[in-house]
C-alpha cells in the first residue's frame, strides 16, 4: 500500500467557552462540520466533535479491514454494520484522555461460520491501523459481534 495523506482544516473563533469551530476535508468529502465545546461535552445538537471523528476513523478502517480479511478468506462480506465508540474520561494527574474504543460488528457474510468471521475480526482488528495507534496510545481496544 502507497503512503496516505490527508489533510483537513479547522477553524475556529471565539475563546473556548463560547467558541466555535468548522471542519472540512480537503477532499470535499465534508466541508464546515461545526463543532463546539457545548456540544462536545453536552448535547450535540447537530455539531461533531473530535471523538465522534475518532469514532468514524477507527470504525471505518476496522471495517474496511474486516471486508479485506473475509474475502481474502474467501468469503466476501454481503454487509457490515458497525458502531464505534469513543471513551474519554478524565484520569487523575493527566487530564482528559480517549480511554476506550468499543467497535461491535454485524457480519453478513455468505459461507463464513462463526469461527471464520472471528478469525477475520481477531486478523481485521491486529491489522487495523487505527486500533494499532490506539493501543499503543494506551486506549483499551474491544472488538465485538453484534
Amino acid at each position: 500500500m502507497p503512503r496516505i495523506e490527508r489533510t483537513a482544516e479547522i477553524v475556529w473563533e471565539g475563546n473556548v467557552a463560547r467558541g466555535q469551530g468548522h471542519l472540512s476535508g480537503l477532499s470535499g468529502a465534508f466541508t464546515g462540520l461545526p463543532f463546539s465545546l457545548p456540544s462536545r461535552i453536552g448535547a450535540p445538537n447537530g455539531k461533531t466533535s473530535p471523538e465522534e471523528l475518532l469514532a468514524a476513523a477507527h470504525g471505518g478502517c476496522l471495517t474496511m479491514s474486516i471486508a479485506s480479511e473475509l474475502t481474502q478468506a474467501g468469503t466476501p462480506p454481503t454487509r457490515l454494520d458497525t458502531t464505534c465508540l469513543i471513551v474519554m474520561d478524565e484520569l487523575e494527574g493527566e487530564g482528559h484522555q480517549i480511554v476506550a474504543s468499543s467497535v461491535t460488528v454485524a457480519v453478513d457474510a455468505d459461507g463464513a461460520d462463526d469461527a471464520a468471521i472471528a478469525a477475520a475480526l481477531e486478523r481485521a482488528d491486529a491489522g487495523c491501523p487505527f486500533s494499532t495507534l490506539l493501543r499503543k496510545a494506551g486506549v483499551a481496544v474491544s472488538i465485538s459481534r453484534a
